[in-house]
């Protein structure tokens, strides 16, 4: 069927940029997506879905189940997520965002354009194909935990789904190419805090104080060793400290100095040690001066990993919309994505589709204010979510 789904998808190729268009015009923060949630519940209506609206609370989940008789009766799930973020647009395009400080700069505009046209094609081919299809228009992937909010809500209930799948648009990969890879593709993403506690003063009777500033840099650079020392170098690991706020004046010893930063990891056991090290460090450090630390760390996003089974349909359906050639099965990254929640749950697979133009000047990346993608990648996407949607139904990824 993939030439069919490809046919069908550039003939809706102006009705996504439309969707895209609008929706990048009117942006909404995550869990406010109260426009975006009403326009994909309105059409799914329409389109003959079995709509659950409010899951997760802006979260919409439409349902369709596919006429072909067929001895199994697989459940396939596709996520499209639907937030913004607060970046205020720079782009100067008749389609700029209208809401000052919120801005479509990361593609989820596409993602819900593309959803709603694979709405449109698996409707339109229903009787083509068994078992149900479940879309999840998603709420907050931008680090509010979105993913496991619909989760809550019973995303994954009533059907369960036996496989799931999802696509990002990519600015860093060129139109026609896409990254499909088994295993992990983005990584884990947890955040800490680190509150060093000391006794503050004048700043020139340094002798009478415990000074946090001056622990909290030791612990900073201490950090930095956990990466270069402490992991194998067959694995990876990012830990940044992003800010430091201590003190107000420059003839104070502040008493007090809080850290926040980031660690990432594409390894479970990686990520362990390295919460460990964090700290056990912090705390070390601390006591050695005569300070305290106490150190939040919570696991939250965890590393996108795509089982072998729904990779390899992905990249079947892939390689008959764009070539093999096309392909890149290596690529990854340290950003991360709260799909992960769900692929935590369900075998699935993520992958990126290219975006990037360098001739039209596309070339801004994820999180810019002048961000913006050639969205002649949006049928391509579809093309190839319908057709892996289908393999999966006909149990291709559970063979």
């Amino acid at each position: 069927m993939t030439a069919r789904f490809l046919a069908d998808a550039q003939a809706l190729a102006d009705q996504m940029v439309a969707v895209r268009r609008d929706l990048h015009a009117h942006p909404e923060l995550g869990f406010q997506e109260v426009r975006t949630a009403r326009i994909v519940a309105d059409r799914l209506d329409e389109l003959g879905y079995e709509v659950v609206t409010g899951v997760g609370k802006t979260g919409v989940v439409g349902l369709l189940g596919g006429a072909k008789a067929s001895s199994s009766d697989h459940t396939v799930l596709l996520r499209f997520d639907m937030d913004a973020l607060p970046i205020h647009e720079a782009n100067d395009v008749p389609y700029r965002s209208q809401t000052p400080g919120v801005m479509h700069a990361c593609g989820h505009d596409a993602h819900v354009a593309v959803g709603l046209a694979v709405a449109e094609l698996m409707a339109k081919h229903r009787a083509d194909w068994g078992g149900t299809v479940k879309l999840m228009f998603q709420p907050a992937e931008e680090g509010l935990g979105g993913a496991l909010a619909m989760i809550g809500d019973g995303l994954l209930e009533g059907p369960k789904p036996d496989v799931a799948l999802a696509l990002h648009v990519s600015s860093g990969h060129p139109l026609g190419k896409a990254v499909i890879r088994s295993g992990a593709l983005l990584a884990a993403a947890d955040l800490f805090k680190i509150m060093v506690q000391g006794h503050g003063g004048h700043g020139a009777r340094p002798h009478e104080t415990i000074d946090a500033v001056v622990v909290a840099s030791h612990i900073v650079v201490a950090l930095q060793t956990i990466v270069a020392r402490g992991i194998d170098p067959d694995q990876t690991g990012v830990v940044t400290v992003g800010s430091i706020q201590a003190g107000n004046a420059g003839n104070v010893i502040a008493d007090s100095a809080l850290l926040r930063g980031t660690v990432r990891t594409f390894d479970p056991p990686t990520r362990v040690l390295i919460h460990r090290r964090i700290a056990e460090i912090a705390t070390g450090i601390a006591m050695t001066f005569g300070a305290t630390a106490s150190v939040s760390i919570p696991f939250e996003t965890g590393a996108t990993i795509s089982a072998p089974a729904p990779t390899a349909v992905v990249y079947a359906a892939a390689v008959e919309v764009l070539g093999a050639e096309q392909i890149n099965t290596t690529f990854r990254s340290t950003g991360g994505e709260d799909f992960s929640a769900v692929l935590e749950r369900i075998p699935g697979n993520f992958f990126f589709i290219g975006a990037r133009n360098e001739e039209l000047g596309f070339v801004a990346p994820h999180h810019n204010p002048h961000f913006d993608i050639d969205e002649r990648c949006m049928p391509l996407g579809a093309a190839i979510l319908c057709d892996a949607a289908v393999r999966c139904l006909e149990g291709q990824a559970n063979e």
